[in-house]
């Protein structure tokens, strides 16, 4: 029999905190996992009980992340590490829950890996282009690292996740079958079901484009618009996500859209989460930067989908998509070029003139 994996969450945010309860209980019920999950955790200073403390020595003595998801305790065989390679040292199974931009300086500071390892990436967002291909932020993973990286992606709002509430998520993975088996093996529970798929790109571009989406949402609710409105905004948002990832990689399949990663997901985020909240505070605070917004509404979490909509901006200019895409267009020059946020509702012009040219 082989040794038990020992396995690494690389982040501690409230998504970071929430899958790592499912990993724990998963870790400690399973024998092929060690019992005790390391969590990397960013050090910072904390308020707790009126005393200024370390996150990290709160969270081992309370298992709560008070700053990230508070008012939610954790498993017991979770432990906090705020020294990125000594949580990093002899992992067999990284966990990635961070915000992309901070991938690659992470990743030089983690220290050798382990040969074998592998990788599983929560990480929405972080889209590049090289050398007229579509770069995603598991392939800048599997650059660094050498080794293999799967992702998971799914409608699994951080709250919800840690209350046990029952949803569905989707492994994107290229793994041989021994290690997919581990990999559903360590996320899969009866209130967190997870299914394996062989297309990572489909998977992971899912999960960056619905947050674009989501901000169209959010705009939506700011001009107080009705359901549907938001549900022609969804609609044409899968449309466009399919178009955007069919262009890059043709070889995506169907199902994946079907799949928690694709309308799922698409549809839980645009009606929650931390994208569609700022995008409508942005929309009802009239000239409001994005910067300041964030501060506001998110306590030091980070908005993934204004990110992603300044990273494919360029792609899709570069690639001339912009007929093709006239909802990823319009929420781009609202977010960013002070378009006014009632020409969301003005894309249809736009898409006949895109599915005329399609059909030449």
């Amino acid at each position: 029999m082989s040794a038990a994996k020992k396995v690494t969450v690389v982040g501690s945010g409230n998504w970071g905190c929430a899958i790592a309860k499912i990993i724990a209980k998963n870790c400690a019920r399973h024998d092929e996992f060690q019992n005790e999950v390391t969590m990397w955790m960013f050090e910072e200073q904390v308020e707790h009980r009126g005393i200024k403390r370390k996150l990290s020595e709160v969270f081992n003595e309370s298992k709560e992340n008070v700053k990230y998801l508070p008012g939610k305790v954790l498993p017991d065989n979770i432990r906090a590490e705020p020294d990125l390679k000594k949580a990093a040292e002899g992992a067999d199974i990284y966990v990635w829950v961070l915000p992309h931009q901070f991938v690659p300086r992470t990743v030089s500071s983690m220290g050798p890996v382990k040969e074998g390892a592998m990788s599983v990436s929560l990480i929405k967002g972080g889209l590049e282009l090289e050398g007229g291909k579509m770069g995603l932020c598991s392939d800048v993973l599997r650059k660094l690292l050498k080794h293999n990286v799967s992702v998971l992606m799914g409608a699994n709002v951080a709250n919800e996740v840690a209350d046990e509430q029952f949803c569905e998520a989707t492994l994107g993975t290229d793994a041989p079958e021994k290690d997919q088996n581990l990999l559903v093996k360590l996320f899969d529970c009866a209130t967190f079901r997870v299914r394996a798929v062989s297309d990572i790109a489909g998977v992971e571009l899912c999960g960056a484009l619905k947050n674009v989406v989501a901000l169209g949402a959010g705009f939506c609710d700011g001009l107080q618009f009705g359901s549907n409105t938001k549900a022609a905004i969804i609609r044409i948002g899968l449309e466009e996500m399919t178009t955007f990832i069919r262009h890059f990689h043709p070889s995506v399949k169907d199902s994946t859209f079907l799949e928690s990663c694709g309308v799922a997901d698409l549809i839980t985020t645009c009606f929650g989460g931390r994208n569609r909240k700022c995008a409508e505070a942005f929309v009802k605070a009239g000239g409001k930067g994005w910067v300041d917004i964030e501060k506001e509404l998110l306590g030091g979490q980070k908005l993934q989908g204004t990110l992603t909509a300044q990273e494919i901006w360029p792609i899709i200019e570069a690639h001339k998509l912009t007929s093709r895409l006239p909802l990823f267009t319009t929420i781009y020059q609202i977010a960013f070029e002070g378009k006014d946020p009632k020409s969301i509702v003005s894309l249809s012009p736009a898409i006949e003139d895109a599915n005329k040219q399609e059909s030449k």
